[in-house]
């Protein structure tokens, strides 16, 4: 379930806990009234199963509370209450199945901003990813794939395309396209250090590398694991399974594809150059895809249960003063 703890200007407190009550899912209101000082209001408490939850926070943004008041959401690990049972039975849908579009877009918009650390991250993930093709080693590419964070930004595009926020499809390309120039240039030059310590040589790029080969040689696969990996991903983040984001980041080549590109750009190698590339771009686009397919299919199926089943009822609000009765 979710824990929502509201603060609301008192002339609307009756209004919000009307609301509240008629949501099916809804247990565990409480108003301490007067309670808040800034902004000043009332503190409206309430637990909802996940599933009614997005229903719930729309609704109170349509009345504008988030700009006079505010909306806090936390996640509940556990709740010993047969009212929160009932709630969770009665709300419509699956839990697993319900999507926070306004959590989904603020995860999104955390994870897509090109700051130092998502920078640092990058260039450290397609640094040791160039030690891993250099020395064929299996082992270093997958470490290098789950380090890398440039799933956020693929996400934040497939999520802004879906809700129609052009701001975040800017921040978030400007996340992935910065980031990743950033991390191939520092990669290129961390090549050339290693080149001049004798660490990294010509032969290295040229030879026969039977374990990270496949990294510049593309082909449809890499096109098909990237969707099954979106698809993935995207799901993990609508239902809250963060755990297997880590399973998608090591079974695509995102990062070791740019890995691979610097360092052979480095060595003027360009038909691995090119080849790098056309993996990085196939595995970027078929991720973005997949998500944004997901995200659609989502959205269509939840807008349908909420047709057939709607979480907030139509009905009149709880009497004015009730909730007021005993302020100081």
């Amino acid at each position: 379930m979710l824990h929502l703890r509201l603060i609301v200007p008192a002339d609307r407190t009756d209004e919000v806990v009307g609301l509240v009550e008629r949501t099916v899912g809804t247990a565990h209101v409480a108003v301490l009234a007067g309670a808040a000082r800034s902004p000043a209001g009332d503190v409206v408490l309430c637990d909802v199963a996940r599933e009614a939850g997005d229903e719930l926070i729309g609704a109170l943004r349509e009345r504008g509370i988030d700009s006079v008041g505010s909306i806090t959401v936390e996640n509940i690990d556990l709740t010993l209450s047969r009212h929160a049972d009932e709630a969770e039975r009665a709300a419509p849908g699956e839990s697993a199945d319900a999507v926070l579009w306004e959590e989904l877009s603020e995860v999104t918009h955390e994870e897509s901003t090109f700051s130092v650390t998502y920078v640092a991250f990058l260039a450290l993930a397609t640094m040791l990813a160039a030690c891993g093709v250099m020395l064929d080693n299996a082992v270093l590419i997958v470490g290098a794939m789950a380090v890398g964070p440039e799933f956020g930004p693929l996400a934040g595009i497939s999520t802004a395309v879906v809700q129609r926020a052009p701001r975040l499809v800017g921040r978030s390309l400007w996340a992935l396209t910065g980031g990743f120039v950033a991390a191939m240039v520092l990669t290129a030059g961390f090549a050339r250090l290693m080149d001049a310590l004798g660490l990294f040589t010509a032969d290295m790029v040229a030879a026969d590398r039977p374990n990270t080969g496949f990294i510049w040689h593309p082909d449809w696969m890499s096109f098909v694991v990237a969707l099954l990996a979106g698809i993935a991903g995207t799901l993990s983040l609508t239902s809250a399974k963060s755990g297997a984001l880590i399973g998608v980041a090591i079974s695509v080549t995102t990062v070791p594809a740019a890995a691979n590109a610097a360092v052979a750009f480095s060595y003027q190698d360009l038909a691995q150059t090119w080849g790098s590339s056309g993996q990085l771009m196939a595995n970027l686009g078929g991720i973005v895809l997949a998500g944004t397919l997901t995200l659609l299919v989502q959205k269509a199926l939840w807008a349908r249960q909420r047709r057939t089943d709607p979480a907030v009822r139509p009905g009149p609000s709880v009497r004015r003063g009730s909730v007021s009765r005993g302020r100081p």
